[in-house]
């Protein structure tokens, strides 16, 4: 069931351009077989600003993949930028070089890709997966995912199976998998019947990780 977006609290009554604030308040969680994530709620001011232009500037596009011997629609709309490509708004390439500067000394390598993702209700999902059909199956790296609009559940559990842990995400919050995350945990945004208003990912990466 779609609703309305609802904006955030924090962002009403405000007149800010929309930017990145401090990533001094990281919180990192260490998991099992070497990944962590790091999540910073509230870490793009003007996020609600940033998510109408998004929805309305992205070139968003319907795809369709083979899944048990038919062809389906992705249930998401979804647009890429590849290296040196514009990304869709300023303040998203500065994040992205922001995010760069501060994981360098772990990463070794600047974040030079964008995907986003548009969940447009409920509906709207992607399945439980690694970003590894690159680098990531083999070695250590990052994806960096900021979230606009409306919070849905981003779940993370070890690959094979395990506890599932769960994030809220929306309104300008950061998480970044890194360590083992994409070859030894997956993620998903399940499917929910309840009320959820519209959401967009931006996800950041390294060279050849996807």
């Amino acid at each position: 069931m779609a609703v309305g977006f609802q904006p955030s609290l924090l962002d009403l009554g405000q007149d800010v351009a929309p930017g990145a604030g401090s990533l001094a308040d990281l919180r990192r969680t260490t998991l099992s077989a070497g990944a962590w994530v790091d999540v910073l709620p509230g870490w793009f001011h003007g996020a609600d600003e940033l998510f109408a232009h998004l929805v309305e500037q992205v070139p968003w596009r319907a795809e369709r993949r083979e899944m048990y011997e038919r062809m389906v629609d992705v249930p998401r709309l979804v647009c890429s930028y590849g290296i040196g490509e514009e990304l869709p708004h300023p303040a998203l390439t500065a994040a992205r070089d922001a995010l760069s500067q501060h994981y360098l000394p772990e990463l070794k390598e600047p974040f030079v890709t964008a995907g986003c993702c548009f969940y447009r209700d409920g509906q709207d999902s992607v399945a439980w997966h690694g970003d590894n059909l690159g680098r990531g199956r083999q070695h250590d790296t990052m994806v960096a995912i900021v979230s606009f609009g409306s919070p849905r559940k981003l779940l993370l559990r070890p690959k094979g199976g395990g506890e599932t842990l769960t994030h809220h995400l929306g309104h300008g919050d950061l998480l970044v998998m890194g360590g083992s995350c994409q070859r030894t945990w997956e993620h998903a945004v399940p499917k929910t019947t309840r009320p959820v208003g519209p959401r967009v990912s931006v996800q950041f990466r390294p060279r050849n990780v996807f």
